[in-house]
C-alpha cells in the first residue's frame, strides 16, 4: 500500500506526538515506603485495633499512585508472600500519612503473618503473630 506524501508526514507526526505524550519509565519515581510496625516478634489479638506504620517522610516528588492498599499474608517456606487479595485489610487510604488503623481479623493463630503496603510500589513488614482473643 502506498501512501500520498501529506498522508504520510500525517501519520508520522501522529506516531511522534503519541510516543511522546507516554511519560518515560526514567523519569516515574516509584516509593516504597518500609513497615516500620509490625515489629518482627510483635503480637496481634483477633479483634483488637492495631496501627500499622510506615515511614512517608521521603516522597519522591511525583509519586505515580498515592493511594494505598494495605493485605494481609503469611509466608510459607518457599518464601511466597501468600497475600489475601480477596479480603484487604484497608483500602484506599493516602500513602503520605505514614499510618492506618487496622481491626485484626478472626483468622487462624500464625506466628508467620505479614502486611503487604501496596500503591505506588509495595513493602511487606517483618513476620508477627496473630492470636486468638
Amino acid at each position: 500500500m502506498k501512501f500520498s506524501q501529506p498522508l504520510s508526514a500525517l501519520l508520522l507526526l501522529l506516531f511522534t506526538s503519541a510516543a511522546s505524550a507516554v511519560p518515560s519509565l526514567s523519569t516515574r519515581d516509584v516509593w516504597a515506603p518500609p513497615v516500620e510496625t509490625p515489629a518482627e516478634g510483635d503480637v496481634w489479638v483477633v479483634g483488637t485495633t492495631v496501627t500499622v506504620t510506615w515511614d512517608a517522610t521521603n516522597p519522591p516528588k511525583r509519586v505515580s499512585n498515592p493511594t494505598g492498599l494495605l493485605l494481609l499474608g503469611h509466608m510459607d517456606s518457599q518464601g511466597s508472600e501468600n497475600l489475601d487479595i480477596k479480603h484487604p485489610l484497608v483500602t484506599d487510604f493516602p500513602l503520605s500519612d505514614g499510618k492506618v488503623s487496622v481491626v485484626v481479623p478472626d483468622v487462624p493463630h500464625r506466628d508467620n503473618y505479614i502486611v503487604a503496603l501496596l500503591g505506588d510500589s509495595g513493602n511487606i513488614s517483618p513476620l508477627f503473630t496473630i492470636t486468638p482473643p
